[in-house]
């Protein structure tokens, strides 16, 4: 079966004031899409057609640069829209504040800590929550489209929550204001869903 995006489980303007809708619309409907198409195009006809995503990525030869930044992208963004909703922020509970906890020292450690992590990525890319073997939590970032799954990026462990911070997911709203996006990205956390992801991984 060719990948699919993950359909959105909220509506376009579902985010604002904190993500506006031509944002949303313009991400998820052109970009995402984007490359989603184009990993389907990169796999068709190969060894890497029928299996999943996070097998491709995990085992993925990071010379082929169609299914390193398209397959990323698919990803990525599936990640990124599964972890915001229009009911998130405030803050975790349960195991998960414990392991922001014993990772960060306090919330507000982490997410000062992820916030820099987002801010001085330079140019495009992601900044990354990952769990270890064993719960342990990590913050990192990475460029363009890479991700964690994938080999030698320097950012271990599984992916439990991402920020794009490439200037097409904020751009329209807020210019070059990209510390004013990573602070209003806090408000829609869907903290539910990473714990849910923090819990299947650790």
């Amino acid at each position: 079966m060719p990948f699919e995006q993950d359909k959105l489980k909220y509506d376009f303007d579902a985010l604002e004031p904190n993500i506006d809708a031509k944002t949303m619309e313009i991400h998820y409907g052109k970009h995402h899409a984007g490359y989603t198409s184009k990993l389907n195009d990169a796999v068709e006809g190969t060894d890497l057609a029928g299996k999943n995503i996070e097998n491709i990525l995990s085992n993925l030869d990071m010379e082929n640069k169609a299914v390193r930044n398209n397959g990323g992208g698919f990803y990525n963004h599936n990640l990124f829209w599964a972890v915001m909703s229009p009911k998130g922020g405030g803050r975790p509970t349960g195991e998960l504040e414990k392991a922001i906890n014993s990772a960060f020292g306090s919330f507000d450690a982490f997410k000062d800590e992820f916030s820099k992590a987002a801010g001085s990525r330079f140019g495009s890319g992601w900044a990354w929550l990952c769990v270890q073997e064993g719960g342990k939590l990590e913050i990192c970032s990475s460029a363009n489209q890479d991700n964690p799954l994938m080999p030698g990026i320097g950012c271990g462990g599984y992916p439990i929550l991402g920020l794009d911070v490439w200037e097409h997911a904020y751009y329209l709203n807020y210019q070059n204001r990209r510390p004013d996006y990573i602070n209003a990205f806090f408000n829609v956390i869907n903290w539910e869903e990473v714990a849910s992801r923090y819990a299947k991984n650790k």
